[in-house]
């Protein structure tokens, strides 16, 4: 088939969804890698070791790398609101319009600005103002990670709204609702603490990775040894105490979705009929591709998604047949029979339920990432115990390699939670009247005006544009890396005044961007 004929709806959903997976791939980093970088240089800061500082000099070089490859690629995201997604920026723009406004000039500003601060600031001001502004940056990227959050878990579960009669869009009523939407709190507190699993495992396998290469080397014990031993010690522990935070605030957003979305958690689980007590389902095996749910086998574990759903080991979960035929009596069979806003899907019967295959295998890739990273971090405080230093091929290289498990984990749960919600790019909120619900399907959303060949063709651009901007970001980090901490780009050296303090600079030295490069 040739790709002009494909709808126009389709080619947009995948458009927005590679550039906002790929987005979100550096996101996490930029929040957790923040935060610790901060509370490296804290501690440089409180105790004068220049290990610590030598630790805040490199991690905040690939910090940087990140961020700035980060802005450049979310730029796009709300550009394409107004591109491909026009209707849907006018039936969300009451709410959304605030939410936007507050995340640029507002945390976008505090973030970049002393982020700039702290890049000119080395040598230049006192040091505990220079680790307030980075601290102030990273308070920054996370405000501006919640206002996000808190305009997608609107979609998730719409609040704070009234319906306005004469154009059938939600009007914004209450502003403290919507920011304190229990969507919003569990979705920002489960982002934040995988986002520390990120960082973790990144310090981690390259922390370990320059450990062995100094023990195969013959200088384990030289100047640079306490700072990958230290970035091995703090990953892994930071890796091990996020996983247990992500997987209580992974309970809480599990029950919420119940609630609020119960078709997307018992797809999830591919859980076809009402069960009671309903069982969680390891591995299954049937047409999950063909989105059919019948004659589903799978190996389970008795009782269990009634605790993840209730809170007990008994309570009754509806099935995904039952739920389908539920929102189809409730919201319609079919869409309504008007081309000029649902397109090709005018007249066509409603799937309420998400692809199963996705919601299925993508909460388990999630699941089973965030364990992978965990069990790495484990092994690793293990094998570094009381100053030892493993060598082992598999277990340092496999560590390397696991650096990209929470990425994985973070990618696919952010593909469980919006493909999940199919066919609605609003979901209705079972707490209010139906005839008072706020809801808008995807049908509805895309712009009017555009083509295949147009979506198509900035789709081909983007993706272009987006893969040299990963080889790029992978080549300057993999470079910096592989260089390691080095006396040139400014760490101290023993018996010199560690960089970063004012009687250490020289007066000629008018290079601002030093320690960027």
């Amino acid at each position: 088939m040739d790709v002009l004929d494909l709808d126009v709806l389709d080619i947009a959903r995948w458009q927005f969804g590679i550039t906002t997976v790929y987005h979100f791939l550096m996101v996490p980093l930029t929040i957790g890698l923040g935060l610790l970088v901060a509370v490296m240089q804290t501690m440089w800061v409180r105790t004068g070791s220049p290990e610590w500082l030598r630790m805040t000099r490199f991690w905040g070089r690939v910090y940087l790398i990140n961020f700035v490859l980060g802005v450049a690629t979310g730029l796009v995201q709300e550009f394409q609101f107004g591109l491909a997604w026009s209707e849907y920026s006018r039936f969300v723009g009451d709410v959304f319009g605030s939410l936007l406004a507050l995340e640029a000039l507002l945390a976008f500003f505090l973030e970049s600005t002393f982020l700039g601060l702290w890049i000119f600031g080395w040598g230049r001001i006192p040091k505990k103002l220079h680790l307030a502004a980075l601290w102030a940056a990273v308070v920054g990227s996370i405000v501006s990670a919640y206002f996000i959050i808190a305009a997608n878990s609107w979609m998730q579960h719409p609040v704070g709204v009234e319906v306005d009669d004469a154009t059938g869009r939600p009007v914004q009523v209450d502003f403290l609702a919507v920011l304190t939407n229990n969507t919003a709190l569990a979705a920002f507190s489960h982002a934040v603490v995988a986002a520390l699993m990120v960082a973790g495992a990144l310090l981690v396998g390259i922390g370990l990775w320059h450990l062995r290469r100094r023990e195969l080397a013959g200088r384990p014990e030289d100047v640079d040894h306490g700072v990958w031993r230290r970035s091995v010690r703090l990953g892994g522990w930071v890796s091990l105490a996020a996983f247990v935070l992500v997987a209580l605030t992974g309970d809480w957003q599990g029950k919420l979705m119940y609630a609020q979305q119960p078709l997307k958690m018992s797809s999830a689980e591919a859980l076809c009929e009402t069960e009671a007590p309903a069982p969680f389902s390891v591995f299954a095996w049937s047409k999950l591709g063909s989105n059919e749910c019948d004659d589903v086998h799978s190996i389970t574990v008795p009782g269990l998604v009634s605790f993840l759903a209730h809170g007990d080991f008994s309570s009754a979960v509806p099935g995904v047949n039952q739920l389908q035929e539920e929102y189809a009596a409730v919201y319609g069979e079919t869409y309504p029979d008007d081309p000029s806003r649902f397109g090709a899907l005018a007249g066509e019967e409603v799937d309420y339920t998400p692809l199963l295959a996705v919601s299925y295998w993508s909460f388990r890739l999630m699941i089973g990432m965030g364990a992978v990273s965990a069990g790495v971090a484990a092994y690793v405080l293990w094998a570094t115990r009381k100053g030892r230093v493993p060598t082992s091929r598999i277990g340092v290289y496999g560590s390397l390699l696991a650096v990209a498990a929470p990425f994985v984990a973070n990618a696919t749960g952010w593909v469980f939670t919006e493909m999940g919600r199919q066919p609605f790019v609003v979901y209705p909120n079972p707490d209010v009247p139906v005839d008072e619900q706020t809801w808008f399907f995807t049908a509805q959303a895309v712009s009017p005006g555009v083509t295949a060949a147009e979506v198509w063709t900035s789709l081909s651009l983007l993706t272009l544009v987006y893969g040299a901007l990963a080889v790029v970001e992978l080549w300057l980090i993999t470079r910096f890396v592989r260089r390691g901490v080095t006396t040139g780009d400014g760490a101290p050296t023993p018996g010199h005044t560690p960089e970063g303090t004012p009687e250490s600079r020289d007066e000629d030295d008018d290079d601002v961007l030093s320690f960027a490069y």
